[in-house]
């Protein structure tokens, strides 16, 4: 578990205190992420951290190597993730114009712990693309099927729409064909 303290970046000689660590993701958290996350492996964070009353701001910097699922098939697909962050970690409970007025996120600390592991696993999340494509998926712009279902493309879905007879105008249309047959007599 990462972990730093508090205190001893407050009170530290030093104007920064630098971290380079792998991380190793907790079976906790796998087993909460695994409908978002298949496998985690190789995870650096680098980073600096300062205090400045009444924060210690930390910014960081995160490598992984993920397997996730794919957002069209979810079959495995390998993606390294690079991204960075910034946190401001406090003592005290900030108040609702503190957050409003930060725009990094202000997290309240326990026991004197800066819990970097949790910060790291929720960033990996948040970081992950909304789409996620295997490479066949990409290439051959497949789409999953099944019985009496299929996936289609926004392009094709638009184009069905066009094409589509609505129920009620195909009944009036037939009304209007007898119509036209009687009249012909």
């Amino acid at each position: 578990m990462l972990t730093l303290s508090f205190s001893r970046i407050k009170n530290s000689s030093a104007p920064i205190t630098h971290v380079e660590r792998e991380v190793e993701i907790r079976p906790e958290f796998l087993e909460r992420a695994k409908k978002l996350l298949y496998k985690a492996e190789n995870i650096q964070v680098t980073g600096d951290l300062f205090y400045d009353e009444p924060y210690v701001t930390g910014n960081f910097h995160v490598e992984a190597d993920l397997v996730v699922p794919s957002s069209r098939s979810l079959k495995p697909v390998s993606y390294h993730e690079k991204f960075s962050f910034t946190e401001n970690y406090t003592q005290d409970k900030p108040t609702k114009e503190e957050i409003e007025e930060n725009p990094d996120p202000i997290v309240l600390i326990n026991h004197d712990q800066i819990d970097l592991q949790t910060a790291v696993e929720d960033n990996i999340l948040l970081n992950i693309p909304s789409t996620i494509l295997t490479p066949e998926e990409e290439d051959d712009d497949v789409y999953p099927e099944g019985n009496d279902w299929e996936v289609v493309s926004e392009h094709d879905f638009e184009e069905g729409k066009k094409n589509q007879i609505n129920p009620a105008f195909a009944k009036l249309k037939v009304l209007f064909e007898d119509n036209n047959d009687d009249q012909g007599k």
